[in-house]
């Protein structure tokens, strides 16, 4: 059962960091490498406290398709989805928005299951906790970025 736990700081409000993650556009957008899009639930938009969305996206040159939920949300400060189906045998992921020195740090814990049991360990330890990172990494950058450009391009200030 890995834990990836990350960190980053953006120079954007917390509220549109928050919005940012939620976002199924911006979603799909961080995801291109893997083709990812919604095709069922909240396909556009933003994603509330409830609701779900399925993800088809291609992973390891497999089309797969995940369906996650949102089970808490309080806005701003964090939300966590969970998936309902899909290749793991569970996972939750938790993403957390504090103010930091004039803006925001966003932390991201996902926790998971693999299937197949021992099978499935030795893939977290071969490639797959670390496959799962740089998924993860590359959608934070993408969100940092995007968020710090809204924020220079709006002026926000915290």
């Amino acid at each position: 059962m890995p834990i990836i736990r990350t960190e980053l700081y953006i120079r954007a409000p917390r509220e549109l960091c928050f919005d940012l993650a939620r976002s199924i556009d911006i979603h799909a957008e961080s995801t291109a490498q893997t083709r990812e899009k919604a095709v069922a639930g909240i396909t556009h938009g933003f994603i509330e406290l409830g609701q779900s969305v399925t993800w088809e996206a291609v992973h390891f040159g497999i089309r797969q398709r995940l369906t996650a939920k949102i089970t808490e949300f309080e806005r701003p400060w964090y939300f966590v989805d969970e998936m309902v189906s899909g290749a793991f045998k569970r996972f939750r992921h938790m993403h957390e928005f504090k103010s930091a020195a004039g803006g925001t740090l966003m932390i991201d814990v996902f926790d998971y299951t693999s299937p197949l049991g021992m099978l499935g360990s030795m893939a977290d330890k071969l490639f797959l906790e670390n496959y799962m990172k740089k998924f993860l990494v590359q959608r934070n950058e993408y969100i940092k970025q995007t968020a710090e450009k809204t924020a220079l391009n709006e002026n926000w200030q915290q």
